[in-house]
C-alpha cells in the first residue's frame, strides 16, 4: 500500500463523538512511551502527524487520522501510566474500553510491545481481556533496532511461548523499528489485504 494522504480528523474523549463514517478502523494502543506514536508516523510517511514525547503518557485522547480518504488510524491512549491520579486512570481506561467494545468500525487493533522487555503482566492481561471480547488484533514488537536479531528473535520465541500457555493459536506478529522503517511494508500491507476483504 501507498500512502498517498495521511491528515488529522478529531481528538476526543469520548466514543460518540468519533467521526460519524462507515469508513474500517484500525487502531494503535500500548503501554505509555511504547514507540506508538514514532510509528504512527513512520507508516504514515509523516513525521509531526502524530505527537512524540520522550514523557510517556502523551496521548490522552481518542485520535483519528484519515488515510488515502479510504480509512482510519486511531491512535489510542497509552495504558498502565502510573503518573495520573486514580482517577485519571480510570477515565483513560473507560475511554480505551468504550471505543474497543463500542466502536462498530473497528475492523483490528494493534497493540505494540516493546521488544527489549520480556512478557509484562499489563501486556498480557490486556490481551486476554481482548480474548475475551473477541476484538481482533495483531501484536506489534516496537524498537527492534535496539537489539541484536539473535536477542530479538529470542524476545519473540519467549512471548510466543508465553502466549500459547492460553491461546489455541497466536495472533498476527508484526516486528518494526520507526528508526530503521522495518515492518513498514508487513503492516500496511496487511491492513491493505484487510480492506480489500470488507469491499
Amino acid at each position: 500500500m501507498i500512502i498517498k494522504s495521511a491528515t488529522f480528523v478529531i481528538s476526543n474523549s469520548q466514543v460518540r463523538k468519533c467521526p460519524d463514517s462507515r469508513l474500517p478502523e484500525y487502531a494503535f494502543i500500548g503501554r505509555s512511551n511504547v514507540g506508538k506514536s514514532s510509528l504512527i508516523n513512520m507508516l504514515t510517511g509523516k513525521k509531526g502527524l502524530a505527537m512524540t514525547s520522550q514523557k510517556p503518557g502523551k496521548t490522552q485522547l481518542i485520535n483519528h487520522f484519515l488515510i488515502n480518504e479510504a480509512w482510519h488510524l486511531v491512535d489510542l491512549p497509552g495504558y498502565g501510566y502510573a503518573r495520573l491520579s486514580k482517577d485519571g486512570r480510570e477515565g483513560l481506561k473507560r475511554m480505551i474500553e468504550d471505543y474497543v467494545l463500542e466502536r462498530e468500525q473497528l475492523v483490528s487493533l494493534f497493540v505494540l510491545l516493546d521488544c527489549r522487555h520480556e512478557p509484562q503482566k499489563i501486556d498480557l492481561e490486556f490481551v486476554s481481556w481482548l480474548g475475551e471480547h473477541g476484538v481482533p488484533f495483531a501484536l506489534v514488537f516496537t524498537k527492534t533496532d535496539k537489539l541484536s536479531k539473535g536477542r530479538l528473535a529470542a524476545n519473540v520465541e519467549v512471548y510466543k511461548a508465553k502466549l500459547l500457555e492460553q491461546w489455541e493459536e497466536l495472533p498476527p506478529l508484526f516486528v518494526t523499528s520507526s528508526e530503521e522503517r522495518l515492518g513498514r511494508e508487513e503492516l500496511l500491507d496487511y491492513i491493505d489485504s484487510i480492506n480489500h476483504t470488507l469491499q
